[in-house]
């Protein structure tokens, strides 16, 4: 296969330059009993090209070198037969679940509310069982990174929340931050999405939804640095408004910006609709935007 130069491509955000692909060719061909996972760790490694948490960005040197083959710049090795993986069982309803006597009083009578990061194994598939029981949505493999409330007080569990990550493209959003494409793909990881919210079925308690969203704005930004190595920016969430109204998002100061569109991210071979959803978002920080659109911004120091 000939090989041919090419100037300077950008990839997921990324100017790579012809000096790096060049580079990039070289471990290539020195590396050919390296699997295309084992080439993209390397490269990403070798590009010092990271996540806001610090790991190797494995996907994002896989399409590189992908692209690269596309365009005739290199030739991979073959794909590996990769085993399927085993079906998961689907969350299973247990008595832990159950639903509890009825907890209706005023928010003081609640004192102290609690929020219980779900981190222990059992914890987290406690949660899941939670949500995968009384979320209208039900339980999905969240995207990025995430953090799993439980809010908790002395009459016990009152519900459970849900940060993942932000939705990767939407016009309304991403013209009020400012940021251009690029700024887009590299700093997407500080924005963060409040993509469950669930207070149980049997906690009847006026303002609470809102007050736990007030704790959480108050203390997400060391909490996420705590576990992913870098500060968030901003929140954002989706409402349907077919069955709410985003009220408690508004007692907490969230800004609505609008509504979704209902078409996702255009992909080839790829396209699904869903019903506009109200977007509601909230910063974590004064100099938000700055933080945004830089074109500097980075996460955990390796």
């Amino acid at each position: 296969m000939l090989e041919k130069k090419v100037a300077n491509i950008t990839q997921c955000g990324r100017e790579i330059t012809a000096r790096e692909i060049e580079e990039i060719k070289e471990t290539v061909r020195l590396c050919r009993r390296l699997s295309r996972q084992e080439l993209a760790q390397t490269i990403a490694e070798n590009l010092q090209w990271y996540r806001a948490s610090g790991t190797n960005k494995v996907d994002a040197g896989l399409k590189l070198l992908e692209k690269l083959e596309t365009q005739g710049i290199l030739q991979l090795p073959e794909k590996r037969t990769i085993p399927k993986p085993t079906i998961k069982k689907r969350i299973s309803i247990t008595e832990k679940t159950e639903p509890q006597p009825e907890i209706a009083c005023k928010l003081k009578e609640l004192y102290p509310i609690k929020l219980e990061i779900a981190k222990d194994k059992d914890i987290v598939a406690l949660w899941k069982e939670y949500v995968s029981r009384y979320h209208y949505l039900g339980y999905k493999k969240p995207f990025g990174y995430t953090l799993r409330y439980f809010i908790k007080s002395e009459r016990g569990r009152l519900g459970c929340v849900l940060f993942s990550g932000a939705a990767k493209s939407m016009g309304i959003r991403d013209r009020w931050i400012g940021w251009t494409e690029k700024q887009r793909l590299n700093n997407l990881a500080w924005v963060i999405n409040n993509s469950r919210f669930l207070i149980f079925p049997w906690v009847r308690v006026k303002n609470l939804a809102s007050h736990v969203l007030g704790r959480i704005s108050r203390q997400i930004r060391l909490q996420w640095q705590e576990s992913w190595g870098y500060y968030p920016a901003l929140m954002e969430t989706f409402v349907d408004p077919a069955l709410y109204q985003g009220i408690c998002y508004k007692a907490a100061n969230w800004q609505y910006l609008g509504m979704t569109t209902g078409h996702g991210l255009v992909r080839k071979d790829k396209n699904y609709t869903t019903s506009p959803k109200k977007i509601f978002i909230k910063p974590l920080t004064k100099n938000y935007r700055n933080l945004l659109c830089s074109e500097k911004l980075v996460g955990r120091t390796i």
